[in-house]
């Protein structure tokens, strides 16, 4: 076996190729919903809620709790230009968990920039 990994799980062995993805059966990312509406305002703020909805995949009625979550918490300001919204971010704001509070969004925004 080349580069690859021998799993023993009662008295049966795998061997895994590497290069094989093995699936929970769960799917999962390592950005929230939330982390995934601030990536997308920050590459789109001229977005409506049907365009944020489609590339996070979630409902429109998800993204727009999202969205009332970050204004409330001050990460998005909401501007009307003409009948349209527009979305600015608060870049300096802090991470809210504790383990990454000392930074803010803007490390995790340039990354996807």
């Amino acid at each position: 076996m080349g580069s690859g990994i021998l799993i023993q799980v009662s008295n049966c062995c795998y061997a895994l190729d590497m290069a094989v993805t093995v699936s929970s059966g769960r799917d999962w990312t390592f950005l929230s919903n939330h982390g995934h509406v601030l990536v997308h305002l920050n590459r789109y703020p001229d977005s409506r809620i049907r365009d944020i909805s489609d590339a996070v995949g979630i409902t429109e009625r998800s993204a727009q709790a999202i969205l009332a979550d970050l204004v409330e918490a001050g990460y998005v300001t909401i501007s009307k230009v003409g009948r349209r919204n527009s979305y600015k971010l608060n870049a300096g704001l802090k991470f809210r968990h504790p383990s990454e509070a000392g930074k803010p969004i803007s490390s995790l925004l340039k990354i996807f920039s």
